[in-house]
């Protein structure tokens, strides 16, 4: 069963338009501004991503401050994160790293 926590990172991560990527720092952001009680560490957001079983929820869409894709990706590892990634137009500096200059959302 999920936690309100858990819902709540999901809810934010549903938002991410196809074709643009977002930080687990960024949404951890994104709680502190919603004046959250406690600090939220990108770590947890990782942890709550990694617990999500709904393939709505596009998990792949949240990579770390540098870009990089997740080595343990839930639904298939990480060269499933970066096939549904480059299905969206998303292009690759390298094997495992968006460009975030050109993909990360700007307006999350």
């Amino acid at each position: 069963m999920a936690t309100n926590f858990a819902n709540q990172v999901w809810k934010i991560t549903k938002q991410i338009p196809k074709g643009k990527v977002v930080t687990y720092g960024q949404i951890a952001k994104k709680f502190q501004i919603s004046n959250f009680k406690f600090q939220i560490d990108p770590r947890m957001i990782g942890w709550m991503l990694h617990a999500n079983r709904d393939p709505k929820i596009p998990c792949h869409r949240v990579v770390d401050r540098n870009g990089r894709v997740a080595d343990n990706y839930s639904f298939g590892g990480w060269e499933e994160q970066v096939r549904r990634l480059k299905s969206e137009g998303i292009k690759f500096i390298d094997e495992m790293h968006v460009d975030l200059k050109k993909y990360q959302w700007s307006k999350f």
